[in-house]
């Protein structure tokens, strides 16, 4: 498996997984859900990502997202939000991921009017955990969700300014909710971009398809990754075996030009 590639397993189900990662060769990103954060054991994860590294793996983290938003207008929303990522950080230090990828929070139909108060808590609640992301030699990436174009993003990252703190470009959120095409997301972003997630659509719904069975152009996107983010982490985000097997051998014609 190429090195610089990933897949999304589960927390939960690491310990049912390790065998199939272990056979071939997986990278694992490990997405932590609340539950997984409040039921971990320092212990057995330790075994697991000696286990891990120790045959040669990498990791990446995906945080957890659910209900939380670092730029909430309301206080007690950031509070939670703060404890689950101190949480996460704690696993962190564990699992020593290249990458953390998070969700920004941020919704025009909710924040259009107060972009910049969200804007502002933002900045502020990312560099309480830039020393944190330095201490353990990791990336914080903040994810594109419904963002339509990069303006909110390229904001925070500008502001924040920080080679520790990074994009997540997802290219199957990107097609949903899009109004700039990939090349104009690249030429404000491509710098920044750290990682990418990769899985298909029809533009209508997050299905999580193997690449190469919706509509989006990997042809493109493999090319403007060459282009401005050449060492950037790539993760599949397939949520089945099955559909992971497929996106791994869809995949292997266009990790032959990076």
């Amino acid at each position: 498996m190429n090195s610089r590639l990933h897949a999304h397993v589960p927390y939960l189900r690491l310990s049912e997984s390790l065998e199939y990662i272990l056979e071939n060769r997986i990278n694992p990103e490990l997405f932590f859900s609340a539950e997984a954060l409040d039921s971990f054991i320092c212990e057995k994860m330790t075994a697991q990502a000696r286990l891990l590294h120790g045959t040669g793996l990498a990791t990446t983290i995906h945080a957890p997202f659910l209900d939380l938003n670092p730029g909430a207008l309301d206080g007690t929303i950031r509070d939670a939000t703060r404890k689950r990522f101190q949480q996460l950080f704690q696993a962190a230090a564990i699992l020593k991921p290249r990458v953390i990828v998070f969700h920004p929070g941020y919704d025009e139909l909710r924040y259009g009017d107060s972009r910049m108060a969200w804007l502002k808590n933002s900045i502020a609640f990312w560099r309480e955990f830039l020393p944190c992301a330095k201490e353990i030699g990791c990336i914080i990436a903040v994810e594109n969700i419904f963002e339509k174009e990069p303006s909110t993003l390229r904001g925070l990252l500008e502001a924040v300014d920080d080679p520790s703190f990074r994009h997540c470009f997802d290219v199957g959120h990107w097609n949903m909710f899009t109004t700039v095409t990939m090349e104009e997301w690249f030429a404000e972003l491509g710098p920044y971009i750290a990682e990418l997630h990769i899985h298909d659509n029809h533009g209508k719904a997050d299905e999580h398809l193997p690449l190469g069975e919706g509509l989006i152009d990997f042809e493109q996107l493999f090319r403007l990754v060459s282009r401005y983010a050449p060492r950037a982490v790539m993760t599949i985000e397939a949520h089945t075996r099955e559909r992971l097997e497929r996106a791994l051998t869809n995949v292997e014609k266009y990790l032959q030009t990076q």
